[in-house]
C-alpha cells in the first residue's frame, strides 16, 4: 500500500512539474488483457488464502510470464522496461523459492507482521533462502501508516512507474519538456 502511495504521488507531482496528467489518458497499451490476468490471479490467491500447494504455486509463477508478455508487447513505453526489470528481480527471487518470496525475519519483525505457516502466502521466512537480498528485506515500521515488507524488485516498479507516468506526461522531472500545445506558446 506505501508504494501505491507513492506512485499516487509522483502522480500529483505531475502537474508542479510542467507535465500534463491529459497525457496519460491518451496512452493505449497493447493486450492490456495480459496485466489484468497477471492482477486477477494474484488478487484472487491473497483475497482467498488457503493452503500451499503446487495449484496456488503455479498460478502465482504464472502471473509473471503474463506481465512479461504485457511489457514485451508495450516496449514502446517509456520506461515500461523498468517496471519489467523489476517483475523480473522478483520473479528471479521466487521461482528460486519455490514460488514463495523470501522475506527477512528481521524485516517481518520491524513492520509487525506475524507469518501463519500454516496458511498460503506470497511472501514467507525460509529456512535456507536462495537470493534473500532480492526478497522482502525492507520494511515500513509497525508503527507508521502501511507497515508491510517490500523488495528491491518492488522498489523497482514503483519507480518505473512514477518514471513512465512522468516520462509520457511529458514531466521536466525526467529532463523532458512537453511539447506546446500552440506555437509561440
Amino acid at each position: 500500500m506505501f508504494l501505491l502511495l507513492v506512485l499516487a504521488l509522483a502522480v500529483a507531482l505531475v502537474p508542479v512539474s510542467g507535465g500534463r496528467l491529459r497525457a496519460l489518458s491518451d496512452l493505449r497499451f497493447r493486450a492490456p488483457w495480459l496485466l489484468f490476468a497477471s492482477l486477477g490471479i494474484l488478487v484472487g490467491l491473497l483475497t482467498f488464502p488457503g493452503e500451499e500447494n503446487w495449484i496456488r504455486t503455479a498460478l502465482y509463477l504464472a502471473t509473471y510470464p503474463l506481465t512479461a508478455a504485457f511489457v514485451i508487447v508495450n516496449r514502446r513505453v517509456p520506461g515500461l522496461w523498468i517496471v519489467g526489470i523489476g517483475a523480473l528481480l522478483n520473479f528471479a527471487a521466487i521461482a528460486a523459492n519455490g514460488g514463495v518470496m523470501p522475506a527477512s525475519a528481521q524485516a517481518l519483525r520491524a513492520a509487525g507482521l506475524v507469518a501463519d505457516p500454516d496458511v498460503y502466502s506470497n511472501s514467507a521466512v525460509l529456512a535456507d533462502p536462495r537470493l534473500l537480498f532480492l526478497g522482502d528485506v525492507f520494511a515500513i515500521p509497525r508503527s507508521w501508516p502501511f507497515a508491510n515488507v517490500y523488495s528491491v524488485g518492488d522498489v523497482v516498479i514503483v519507480l518505473g512507474a512514477a518514471y513512465t507516468v512522468h516520462r509520457v506526461a511529458g514531466s521536466r522531472l525526467v529532463g523532458r519538456r512537453r511539447v506546446p500545445d500552440a506555437p509561440g506558446v
